[in-house]
């Protein structure tokens, strides 16, 4: 764990640098489209585009986070970075094009592709019945729950502990979902941003911030004062691609490749390149990876693995 402690990145630190960067990638995106729909040289627009479209056309356009250190942030260098990001890349690199990364708020995921300003999004994107009415997901390659972190010196440790106080999240999150269906007597405190949200946290604006559990245990890890008392809430939610409604060559393609990945563990590289440095102990590969598109689970009493499909979150 001082091995982690060792490489601390301040998560705000690259927020702040990833506000630098936003209205660069946003000047970008626009050349191609992401303050309205475009079409490509191949005649066909983005979002709405086949692999084969995408190869003609030389470019892959896919909404990514740019504050949400370890999976989609913009580095110390000015350059997209993160879990998400290295998937992205390959996906790119595969197709045989140049990935454009649009940063993307969390809110605004499943927008991006209904107006076709990008291809694919891969901004951490939680698969629930809801969203699935308006995007396509593809096979999982993640997988988490909600977590709760809070100051150590007033840790929440139950979610019996928020009645009447004050959560902080993010608009658009599962996060949201599950406290406002879920929990109505705990009051929610809601920002567009997960820096800003964290810089409330810090500036005790709020009791309390809840998102995927992954996030908040890397944040604490890098933040002393804070502690993530519920580590786990909720079902276990799966991570997906989504592209545009509709678009089944696109997600055809996303689910083919995932199988081929697979094979080479490529998401176990992934996560000891971009999450290891920041998880150390606190979590292991398997315990948040999927491999192949199928979560590998042990069913009780059957004596070994079974692959399981995914399942949607239900709420």
């Amino acid at each position: 764990m001082s091995a982690t402690h060792a490489r601390k990145k301040p998560f705000l630190r690259l927020a702040t640098a990833a506000v630098a960067m936003v209205a660069a990638l946003g000047m970008a995106a626009c050349s191609g489209g992401a303050a309205s729909s475009s079409s490509s040289s191949s005649g066909a627009q983005v979002g709405d585009r086949s692999p084969e479209q995408i190869k003609e056309a030389g470019e892959i356009v896919i909404g990514i986070f740019s504050d949400k250190a370890p999976f989609g942030y913009i580095d110390a260098d000015g350059k997209p970075a993160g879990y998400d990001v290295v998937y992205g890349d390959r996906i790119a690199a595969d197709l045989g094009v140049t990935a454009k990364y649009v940063p993307v708020d969390a809110a605004a995921r499943t927008e991006v592709l209904a107006s076709n300003k990008v291809d694919i999004t891969l901004a951490n994107f939680t698969v629930t019945p809801e969203r699935a009415e308006k995007v396509d997901f593809a096979n999982p390659y993640f997988k988490v729950s909600l977590g709760v972190v809070s100051p150590t010196s007033a840790e929440i440790t139950d979610v019996s502990q928020l009645a009447g106080k004050t959560l902080i999240v993010t608009k658009g999150t599962t996060a949201e979902a599950y406290f406002e269906a879920n929990h109505p007597e705990v009051k929610l405190q809601k920002y567009d941003q997960y820096s800003d949200a964290y810089q409330a946290l810090e500036d005790g604006r709020g009791d309390a911030f809840s998102t995927d559990n992954t996030e908040v245990i890397a944040w604490a890890i890098q933040h002393p004062g804070f502690s993530v008392g519920i580590k786990s809430l909720g079902e276990t939610s799966y991570i997906a691609a989504a592209v545009k409604k509709g678009n089944t060559a696109l997600l055809d393609w996303l689910n083919n490749e995932l199988v081929e990945l697979g094979k080479e563990n490529f998401f176990h590289k992934d996560y000891e390149q971009t999450l290891a440095p920041v998880y150390g102990d606190a979590a292991t590969p398997d315990d948040l990876v999927v491999e192949g598109g199928v979560d590998t689970v042990v069913l009780v009493g059957q004596g070994g693995s079974t692959q399981a499909p995914m399942t949607i979150t239900k709420y």
